[in-house]
């Protein structure tokens, strides 16, 4: 697996200081940083009032939504870092894939993949395909100055399991079914989504991101060695290519408590922790890498004075370890009062600045 390297510190003084990449690269940031997955929009009043009518892969591929809507947060909050706004199957949608968003479903593709021809009838990823993306991010970096952005991309398992089931899948049985059962299309399918990821994450890099995150949201439905077998391989040559162009890489999972390990030696400078590993433990687990987390995502539903109570431990375990990015154990829950978020937001500054 690749090795661990400490990520090249950006020329642009300002953004190298902010306390989003310091603490990325296991430095002493002047407090912790905060942001928040799916922190742009969802919640928000006035991103709904910007997507009202607008589907949600037409919003992606639309520069002045994207800027306005990955914008709207750090104006609001004032987080320290923005994630840039898209979508994990949007990359695919750009090379062809017949696929939509359907409100309340998920992303829903028209023809699975279950054959090596399937596999060959998807295209790699050029830049040329997601020229919108250039443009956006191009545009935010210069709105947002010394705020990072932070790109990202689905990571191989989870996108593949899309791919295979047709859509959303509690049980993932197909895309096992796929992985043991036919072992030669699994390689394949892994690899051409590898290479689309990480060709998406060169974009965005190359464009101005700051960092970039990984998301494999599915990955905790499998055992350790079958991560380490059939997916590790797959989202280390993403993280290796993301590392070659000198950003942090974040790594994240839901229910992958027991994979972190194995999450941080495919390549992560940041190893995302979700709300279920107690965060010392996810530390541990970490291997030496910085971490990001573990606020409950329904503690801000509770009442405010709990819910900073409990982001007062999860700051406090995580002077544990080598940096700490606060965020909530998973994304923004959408019925979520933004006020909270900005509360959280201001606790998470006061009580931990250096």
């Amino acid at each position: 697996m690749p090795e661990q390297t400490s990520p090249p510190v950006p020329a642009d003084p300002a953004l190298a200081d902010s306390a989003f990449l310091r603490a990325a690269r296991g430095e002493e940031p002047s407090h912790t940083p905060v942001w928040f997955m799916r922190q742009a929009g969802r919640s928000l009043p006035e991103y709904r009032a910007l997507r009202e009518g607008v589907g949600m892969l037409e919003s992606c591929m639309r520069p002045e939504l994207v800027v306005e809507i990955t914008l709207q947060p750090v104006r609001r909050y004032g987080v320290d870092a923005a994630i840039f706004f898209s979508d994990i199957v949007l990359p695919l949608k750009a090379v062809g894939v017949d696929l939509d968003i359907k409100p309340g479903i998920g992303p829903v593709v028209a023809s699975p993949v279950r054959t090596m021809a399937d596999v060959e009838a998807i295209p790699d990823l050029t830049p040329d395909h997601v020229d919108f993306v250039t443009e956006s991010v191009r545009q935010l970096v210069a709105e947002l100055g010394s705020t990072p952005l932070i790109g990202f991309a689905g990571a191989p398992f989870t996108v593949a399991s899309y791919l295979v089931e047709g859509g959303p899948s509690k049980e993932h049985a197909k895309t096992k079914a796929l992985m043991f059962g036919a072992p030669d299309v699994w390689d394949a399918l892994m690899r051409k989504i590898a290479g689309i990821a990480a060709a998406y994450l060169e974009v965005q890099v190359a464009a101005g991101a700051s960092a970039v995150q990984l998301f494999d949201s599915w990955a905790g439905a499998l055992t350790p060695t079958d991560y380490e077998q059939f997916v590790m391989p797959h989202s280390a040559r993403v993280l290796e290519r993301a590392g070659a162009l000198g950003v942090p890489r974040i790594h994240f999972g839901v229910g992958t408590g027991e994979l972190l390990g194995r999450m941080a030696e495919a390549g992560a400078d940041v190893v995302g922790i979700d709300w279920r590993v107690p965060l010392a433990d996810g530390i541990a687990r970490a291997r030496g890498r910085a971490v990001q987390g573990n606020l409950d995502p329904t503690l801000v539903f509770a009442p405010t004075e709990v819910m900073l109570a409990r982001a007062a431990e999860v700051l406090e375990a995580g002077r544990a370890a080598p940096g700490h990015v606060f965020n909530l154990g998973h994304g923004v829950i959408p019925s979520t009062d933004p006020d909270q978020l900005a509360r959280l937001t201001d606790f998470v500054h006061e009580q931990s600045a250096r």
